[in-house]
């Protein structure tokens, strides 16, 4: 892997080489044609007059190549060149001149002007003078009356490329006057332009690029290979001495100028802080002056800078600077402050970012010491370790052979003749001691290379298990954990392996830079070799990828520049490396080099605008990228680019934004309101709000009910709940709720502002949910659907109101529904919401074809109100189900009339709900109109002998569905939706065949409810004896007349003090033999028989009567909403049973049970309200 790696290094070396070797040569061969060119100029070889005639001198050939010379471009130059060569322009020079000098060059055009200039010098000998005065009137306005009214703009472009063409002119010999360029300086340096300030920044600008590229005539040092070109031009040292006399006094007197307008621009400061002091504010004339002379002050600032950086100068130095950027307009008078711009602005947005990019973790405390030591200390060890080892061994052989000497001086008795045999033994056993020496050392050599081998692979594994960790580290902690790790494996290949690792980042994951930063961060406190080399290579990296100019591996590109800024940020990467980088994006400011520049001024560019070092380069870097920003014609992608680059690096001054102001009592109730209420504590909040002093914090409250947008858009239920909570203790604050609620949605829909669209949602969802708890009825609910469709049509502002690709009505409509539509699902409700979906229908297939979100919110709304309800595709499908709908409206309200007058005629007695039919036809004859019904479906109207059903206790709202079935048209008699037609028409002849079917039903129903009667009857407690029937039929005086006696004549028997009854006759069954006798006996009244008994008749004559005194209350009502006279207001009582007026309640037409109400509970903590269904 590492020589594989040393191959491509050098072949990146090797590539570079060649690049700069290749740039150098065309260096170097550009300045050999210009020097070539020069020669030639200066030297012409002319043809002559006969060569001249023999070519094209027509006038029209010569016409249209003066025209080509207005339009010299670096494409057209050899055509151009040929043309010329093929024509003959001796008489035409004038014209070819004048040409020519109305040219408008960029600057890429400048050297095929030369060329072409070049050509016609060598061929005809006037055209050069003729030149040189033609580019010289540029420079002499007064000379030229056309050019009096021409744009300052344009004119200083012109004198800017034609100050440029001169001088390359100049230095390939067309011209070779110096002293057109002493008057040229002369008059740009002139005291008399300093009075006009766009004049001084014109010439500002043009001598800072003459500075730039005529340094040999200002005797400035010159490098690389121009300088033996520049010196042979022969611009004497007597001009140069001149032309720098012109600039450096020209500059003084810049300087000058400078100070005095920074210190008008200090008293202008401290005039505007005296009057923001007295008065608050600042005025806008004053603010726009201000900013005036700031702009003008900065400008000419920035421009004197780039004329000292070209001379070679440092720029003038002002003194500090206490002013403040105040803006015009209203910003200005709300600033209320002045900001002092010489406080430094911190370099970091929080503490957080502050710690991830300066708190790095210090490996010494979790590290040994030797294992952050670099190659050297790891080698030492080695090399200790072997020495010591070398000298265990000889200790250990001089022992071995200490034992020899021992072992002879033991055998020293020996006899002498043993001697020689003796020494021959000691040098056999040597011999094998020696051997076995060697074999024990190679084998201990063999168990230490396993040994290293197997820690090796250890090593190996547990560095690539690290490395495949190196990913997953997207905290502080993890990659802190991962570095203090790879310390413990610290080698040089490991380092090369790591330094390859975080380089080849997946440039998709961008979100690694910074961690990876940080880790390169933390090692570069030991170890210096890991940050050079990633450094160094990045750099490689960004130089290839930008000499190759292709518009590929943007991501690439992007990651590079983000791991660079990333790497600046934590001081690793030095600053001048990121200006180098960024200057060369701004040099060829193109197509993927603006994605750069951005991506690394988004990187690290706030990071060096706020550090006092490089604040001043980076603000002109700014100011460059705008410059060129405006100047190119950038598509609106990489236009958002720039300025999202630019202001997040240098944000656009702003004044503080101030809260307001609020007494303690109304941040109270936000607090209630916007914070604690949830629903575990509603009932809390609900006794807080019932505490407060109501009469002054009423409308403040109704002010934060209305801002239910504000909230979570899941608790707008809560705040219709505690509504219905206060409503119970204060009539008049349900009904302005309600009101509000109306009014904002009518308004909403008035304005119909983007801006305010969660505001309208959210208020829809309020009215369903207020309607949810029996604040509204439910004709305010399809009042306001039917508004929210029509509102706006017809008129002349439809197309503001409600265009055709807006969408939002729709919306609105299902949020309504979705909240309470669930409720109209039997009775007149029913049929109401059936119409209207119809007509829905048709909204919608008017607006074309809906967004997907939209028709799939309309498919769960069909599916959960109306799951088999048609759903029409086209415009004509649901103009026909209209339209059979009205028909059959028409005659429903036909067929009510006829119903109405038929039992006026055949049953002129019978009575409905306490009201004769005779009440619902009006004056003239007409029908009532049919209007909406008033929540209850068909109401619970008492019809035919039914009895109402109540709740226990609670009058649950709502009667059984035998209303809605009846009548499934919903124009019954009990109906609500008595209003909707008025229709004048004579009595319809029944038809024979239904009125038998009629009659056939209606004996049945009898029938079975005679039946149903005598199940009751027999189901009565049994008796010992039958009781005769006569005693029932009979008993119907006596019943109502019961604890009375009568006298002889007839007369009531009463006591003559208190005027009570003294007995009371009741009648015994008693039985003789088979035959059943009744007989009247005598009880005395106080008996407790009596007493009882009387008890239990008047409990059950009370109850009788507070049943038809709500019926008929509830008929009453009904009654004055048919005719128009009921408000919705009246009716309104606080709670959820809103009074004896609705104690039935509009339960018959939702899903079969009541909607929410309260139910008051009463405990030791106050009183609370909890809803139920």
């Amino acid at each position: 892997m590492d020589h594989h790696q040393e191959e491509e290094s050098n072949r990146e070396k090797q590539d570079d080489e060649k690049e700069a070797l290749a740039r150098l040569e065309e260096i170097k061969k550009s300045i050999e044609a210009k020097m070539a060119l020069r020669q030639n100029n200066l030297n012409p070889e002319r043809p002559d007059s006969a060569y001249l005639r023999t070519l094209d001198s027509s006038i029209k050939r010569n016409t249209a190549v003066i025209k080509k010379l207005k339009q010299i471009n670096e494409e057209q130059r050899e055509g151009l060149m040929d043309d010329l060569r093929s024509v003959n322009l001796s008489k035409f020079v004038s014209e070819a001149v004048t040409a020519i000098c109305e040219a408008k060059l960029k600057s890429s055009d400048i050297q095929a002007a030369v060329q072409i200039c070049s050509l016609l010098h060598q061929r005809y000998k006037e055209f050069s003078p003729s030149l040189t005065q033609g580019l010289l009137k540029v420079f002499l306005p007064g000379k030229s009356a056309e050019d009096v009214d021409a744009d300052r703009n344009s004119k200083a472009m012109k004198k800017r490329s034609t100050l440029k063409l001169l001088l390359e002119l100049y230095y390939v010999g067309v011209i070779e006057d110096s002293n057109i360029f002493i008057s040229i300086i002369k008059d740009l340096t002139s005291a008399e332009h300093m009075k006009d300030r766009d004049t001084t920044q014109t010439n500002l600008t043009l001598l800072a690029g003459f500075a730039r590229q005529g340094r040999v005539f200002l005797g400035l040092p010159i490098s690389g290979q121009d300088e033996d070109f520049f010196k042979g031009l022969g611009v004497t040292a007597e001009q140069k001495k001149n032309f720098k006399k012109a600039f450096n006094t020209y500059y003084d007197a810049l300087a000058e100028l400078l100070q005095s307008e920074h210190k008008s621009l200090q008293q202008m400061e401290k005039e505007n802080a005296k009057l923001v002091n007295a008065k608050g504010e600042l005025s806008e004339d004053s603010a726009s002056s201000y900013e005036k002379l700031r702009k003008s002050y900065d400008h000419l600032y920035r421009n004197i800078s780039s004329l000292a950086e070209a001379l070679d100068m440092q720029p003038p130095i002002m003194p500090e600077d206490g002013t403040t950027r105040l803006t015009a307009g209203d910003e200005a008078s709300s600033s209320g402050a002045v900001k002092d711009t010489s406080v430094p602005e911190p370099v970091w947005d929080d503490e957080e970012t502050k710690t991830f990019y300066e708190c790095l973790p210090d490996l010494r405390a979790f590290v040994p010491a030797v294992l952050l030591g670099e190659v050297e200390p790891a080698r030492t060890k080695n090399k200790s370790s072997e020495s010591s080892s070398e000298v265990v061994e000889s200790q250990q052989t001089a022992e071995d052979t200490t034992e020899f000497p021992a072992d002879s001086g033991n055998m020293a008795d020996v006899s002498i003749t043993e001697q020689p045999k003796e020494k021959d033994d000691v040098d056999k056993e040597k011999a094998k001691g020696a051997k076995k020496e060697k074999g024990k050392e190679k084998d201990s050599d063999k168990k230490l290379e396993n040994e290293k081998e197997k820690g090796k692979s250890l090593d190996v594994a547990n560095f690539e298990r690290l490395l495949q960790r190196l990913p997953g580290c997207v905290s502080r902690d993890l990659i802190d954990q991962l570095t203090v790790e790879y310390c413990y494996l610290n080698s040089k290949t490991n380092r090369k392996k790591l330094v390859k690792a975080l380089f080849n980042v997946p440039r998709t994951s961008l979100e690694l830079l910074a961690y990876y930063s940080r880790m390169i961060a933390t090692l570069a406190t030991c170890m210096k070799d890991i940050p050079s080399t990633l450094v160094q290579m990045l750099e490689e990296e960004f130089n290839y990828l930008v000499h190759k100019k292709d518009q590929m591996n943007i991501e690439s590109k992007i990651r590079n520049i983000r791991f660079i800024g990333e790497l600046c940020k934590f001081k690793i990467v030095p600053s001048g490396l990121v200006f180098s980088c960024l200057k060369a994006c701004l040099d060829d400011f193109t197509h993927h080099n603006i994605d750069v520049a951005c991506n690394l001024l988004e990187t690290c560019g706030r990071f060096l605008y706020r550090s006092p070092e490089t604040t001043l380069r980076m603000t002109n870097m700014l100011d460059i990228l705008m410059r060129l920003k405006n100047v190119k014609n950038l598509d609106p992608r990489q236009s958002t680019l720039v300025e999202n680059a630019y202001y997040l690096c240098k944000p656009p001054e702003r004044s503080a934004r101030i809260s307001k102001a609020r007494p303690p009592l109304h941040q109270y109730i936000r607090k209630l309101l916007f914070s604690d209420l949830d629903k575990d504590s509603i009932t809390n909040v609900l006794k807080q709000l019932r505490k407060l002093p109501w009469s002054e914090c009423e409308q403040y409250i109704l002010k934060c009910f209305m801002k239910v947008h504000k909230g979570k858009y899941g608790q707008i239920h809560l705040i219709a709940s505690l509504t219905s909570g206060l409503s119970r203790h204060h009539e008049e604050f349900a009904v302005a709720i309600v009101d509000e609620v109306l009014e904002e949605i009518r308004v909403g829909l008035e304005l119909n502002e983007y801006g305010a669209q969660q505001k309208r949602l959210a208020h829809m969802r309020f009215l369903g949910e207020l309607y949810n708890y029996e604040h509204v009825d439910s004709s305010v609910i399809f009042e306001t659907l039917y508004l929210t469709l029509s509102y706006g049509h017809g008129t002349s502002e439809q197309e503001v109101l409600d265009p055709p690709e807006d969408f939002f009505r729709v919306r609105m409509v299902i949020i309504l529904l979705e909240t309470c539509g669930h409720y109209f699902d039997r009775g007149s409700s029913k049929k109401r919401l059936d119409q209207f979906l119809v007509h829905f229908q048709r909204y919608t297939l008017s607006k074309g074809h809906l967004p997907l979100d939209i028709e799939f919110d309309l498919q769960d709304l069909f599916a959960n109100l109306r799951p088999n309800m048609t759903r029409y595709t086209t415009i004509d499908e649901i103009n026909a189900a209209i339209l059979q709908l009205e028909e059959r409206e028409h005659a429903s309200a036909a067929d009510k009339v006829s119903v109405e007058r038929h039992s006026d005629t055949k049953r002129p007695g019978m009575f409905l709900n306490g009201k004769s039919n005779e009440k619902n036809i009006g004056e003239n004859g007409e029908a009532p109109k049919e209007e909406s019904d008033s929540d209850s479906g068909s109401g619970s109207a008492v019809r035919d002998g039914q009895n109402e059903e109540l709740d226990d206790g609670n009058h649950e709202r709502g009667s059984d569905s035998d209303d809605g079935d009846d009548y499934e048209d919903g124009v019954g008699p009990g109906s609500d939706d008595d209003n909707e037609f008025r229709v004048r028409q004579k009595v319809v002849t029944v038809d024979p065949e239904e009125q038998a079917d009629f009659d056939q039903e209606l004996k049945a129903l009898l029938q079975e409810s005679i039946e149903q009667r005598k199940l009751e009857l027999r189901g009565r407690p049994a008796l010992n004896m039958t009781i005769p029937m006569s005693v029932f039929e009979g008993s119907g005086k006596d019943h109502h007349h019961f604890g009375r006696v009568t006298g002889d004549n007839g007369e009531e028997v009463v006591d003559e003090e208190n005027g009570e009854p003294r007995e009371v006759q009741v009648k015994v069954l008693v039985k003789r033999g088979n035959k059943q006798q009744t007989k009247q006996m005598l009880i005395p009244s106080d008996c407790s028989l009596v007493q009882s008994t009387k008890q239990k008749e008047a409990a059950d004559l009370e109850e009788k009567q507070d049943i038809k005194r709500l019926v008929l209350e509830y008929n009453e009502r009904d009654e004055e909403e048919a005719n128009g006279l009921g408000t919705q207001a009246s009716n309104w009582i606080p709670g959820g049973s809103r009074g004896n007026t609705r104690s039935t309640g509009e339960g018959s037409g939702k899903g079969g049970g009541s909607r929410h109400r309260f139910v008051y509970h009463q405990g030791g903590g106050g009183s609370y309200y909890s809803r139920r269904k």
